[in-house]
């Protein structure tokens, strides 16, 4: 039987374990398995996936996510805002700014705090992609995935892909409560187009700086909020000119909200809260 501490931390609803590599150590072939049995809500945990917070060579600090379906993922902007939280409080780092390696690169953290407890955390993003190439998407991988047209039984969608680090395709709607989330979520997550899967999100625009948004995350379903997603979901209204560049924008998402902003330099800024649920022991076999 192996014991392993954990934290049990959301950001808007997204949950994920998070492990401390720094305390102890878990075998790289049991890792997929843990995230789907910690994950599990009935005889697990419960959870949205499992997150590895692990010494890093090229940052202070390095996070390795792993979705409820034991695959790997890249990148998470809820993930690393609870991140950046654990390591501050935690005194892996000790400065309020400071560098999160992940699979999608580097990415720099700023922990927003009072009497030593983190309340929100901005991150800086990067650059954001819009090609097939970079999603991966079938075609030309050069070409730009703007209001590209695809099709879920009758009705047509103008998708446009974006890529966070993870894969986004975004599509605008009249009305957030109305869009087909649970049925074409799941169906264009994994469709042919994109041999890598893909998150799906359905965008409401209110005004320039107000977004309702929904997201079916790859690899885990529905969840209560996608940071990556709703920072595709600005560069995409940015591309679609229903936003501008620099303008902060307030993304509704089903758990709260995320300030989103693309600057002018390109490079997107996320600013939400992290929030610590419990700590415990898992015994697994």
């Amino acid at each position: 039987m192996r014991e392993i501490t954990y934290t049990k931390m959301h950001g808007l609803g997204n949950t994920y374990i998070y492990i401390d590599l720094f305390k102890q150590e878990l075998p790289e072939e049991r890792l997929s398995q843990y995230a789907i049995d910690v994950s599990n809500v009935h005889t697990g945990i419960g959870s949205d996936g499992m997150i590895l917070i692990c010494p890093s060579n090229r940052a202070d600090v390095k996070m390795r996510i792993f979705n409820k379906d034991g695959s790997e993922g890249k990148n998470c902007g809820n993930g690393l805002r609870c991140l950046a939280k654990y390591a501050y409080e935690n005194n892996i780092v000790t400065d309020k700014s400071f560098e999160i390696e992940t699979l999608a690169g580097l990415v720099h953290a700023v922990v927003h705090e009072e009497k030593g407890v983190v309340e929100s955390v901005t991150i800086n993003m990067g650059v954001p992609q819009w090609t097939k190439g970079s999603l991966p998407m079938v075609g030309n991988p050069d070409d730009e995935v703007i209001q590209e047209t695809v099709h879920y039984e009758e009705e047509s969608f103008n998708i446009t892909g974006v890529s966070m680090g993870n894969p986004h395709m975004v599509m605008f709607v009249n009305n957030i409560e109305e869009a087909p989330l649970t049925t074409a979520g799941p169906y264009f997550t994994n469709h042919e187009l994109f041999p890598e899967s893909i998150n799906v999100e359905f965008v409401e625009v209110v005004s320039k700086s107000e977004f309702h948004f929904r997201v079916w995350e790859r690899g885990s379903g529905i969840t209560q909020a996608c940071g990556t997603g709703a920072c595709a979901a600005v560069v995409a209204g940015v591309l679609n000119d229903k936003t501008e560049k620099g303008t902060n924008v307030t993304v509704h998402l089903a758990g709260g909200d995320l300030e989103i902003t693309w600057k002018e330099d390109n490079h997107v800024m996320m600013t939400g809260p992290a929030t610590t649920i419990a700590t415990g022991t898992y015994y697994s076999c």
